[in-house]
């Protein structure tokens, strides 16, 4: 097993303002079952949208007078950050909204500027690391981010949202699966097919618990559409007119 022994803590942060009902939290939910089926885990998840998150003001006291401490104290934002400090592995599950992450979750991202290392001037650099760096770095700490989407495919669409954790954490600092079509799937309510196609997130949890990481062709396996292209169509086609009536 890697990283440290015993028993692995695992936060999932969910980013989605539908909270429970999040369509991409069936898929997350079974990369989960995954992660069981290895081994017994120690499993919190916080809803983002029901946590008390005030803006950042960028007043940089965190890089500064406060190195490594936000002056903002009478919210929610430290007690994640603390979750995420004592966590293992943890997963950030939310939908694409507008070829980006939900606005909740960006105000939590934007608070947790106190985590990267502070700014001097430095070029970007060019080997793909962390931007900044990273201020309490842990080898042993998995990063893995669980996002769907409506669109057809996953191409081009997730660009803005890999970009922004390339430069935060660095491009082999966190596993990718992004996943389209999903709310169709879970609306379709076919019990069968979402069976069929959440097995292969179970499987991935399984693999990613016993190596503590996913190599390319799963998360490519783990991109594919749940639909035909043309069939896709047909049911977005439906769904618009529903929502007409």
């Amino acid at each position: 097993m890697w990283g440290n022994p015993g028993k692995k803590k695992v936060l999932v942060i969910n980013g989605s303002p539908k909270q429970n009902k999040s369509s991409t939290m069936v898929i997350t939910n079974a990369f989960i079952e995954g992660l069981k089926m290895s081994s017994d885990i120690d499993l919190e998840i916080i809803n983002v949208q029901s946590l008390r998150i005030k803006p950042c003001i960028d007043c940089l006291s965190c890089w500064g007078r406060t190195e490594g401490e936000c002056i903002i104290k009478d919210d929610d934002v430290a007690m994640v950050k603390e979750k995420i400090l004592g966590a293992d592995i943890i997963i950030e599950s939310f939908p694409l909204f507008f070829f980006s992450m939900p606005g909740i979750l960006k105000l939590l991202t934007d608070r947790l500027l106190s985590m990267m290392l502070t700014y001097r001037g430095h070029k970007p650099p060019e080997d793909g690391t962390s931007f900044h760096g990273l201020r309490y770095y842990d080898p042993n700490k998995r990063f893995i981010i669980i996002s769907s989407c409506a669109y057809t495919e996953v191409d081009k669409v997730y660009d803005a949202v890999k970009a922004q954790f390339d430069y935060i954490v660095g491009k082999d600092g966190y596993y990718g699966i992004y996943v389209p079509q999903v709310k169709t799937l879970v609306e379709l309510n076919s019990e069968s097919k979402t069976n069929r196609f959440l097995e292969k997130f179970i499987q991935a949890g399984k693999q990613f618990m016993e190596e503590g990481s996913l190599d390319s062709e799963t998360l490519k396996s783990l991109s594919k559409p749940p639909f035909s292209e043309r069939a896709y169509k047909i049911f977005l086609d439906q769904f618009w007119q529903e929502e007409k009536k």
